[in-house]
């Protein structure tokens, strides 16, 4: 259930900035133990990997969010991303050329914490920069 005292938006957008901060440690303030991502259970520290990973392969990652609605318990989101990722991304060689593009969330919420994730990454448009 959701604290219905806590504005849900305030809440994302402190796990935006912590993500942007790169603040591992913090990300458990705001991610429940038991989350899943896209219907697959990893739990925090399986979300933390990932996190770091993209942020390993996308030096220059940074999440701006463009669009944020918010109905408790559920936030969804379209962040916009400019970077340059290293190698391989979404299965394409970028190599370093910078890119821009969306990615649509949706988060479920219980106790304050996200417990469910659904992405969708615009690959799309991400192919039409790299022809």
């Amino acid at each position: 259930m959701f604290d219905m005292t806590k504005d849900l938006s305030d809440v994302y957008r402190s796990y935006i900035a912590c993500l942007n901060r790169r603040d591992w440690p913090g990300l458990e303030q705001f991610v429940d133990a038991d989350v899943s991502h896209n219907g697959r259970q990893i739990g925090l520290s399986g979300y933390r990997a990932m996190l770091e990973k993209d942020f390993h392969d996308i030096p220059d990652l940074h999440f701006e969010i463009e669009l944020l609605v918010s109905d408790a318990p559920y936030v969804a989101s379209r962040l916009g991303f400019d970077c340059s990722p290293k190698g391989r991304f979404l299965g394409l060689d970028i190599n370093g050329k910078h890119v821009s593009f969306a990615e649509n969330v949706f988060y479920q919420f219980r106790q304050d914490r996200i417990v469910r994730v659904w992405s969708v990454i615009d690959k799309a448009a991400v192919e039409a920069q790299i022809k």
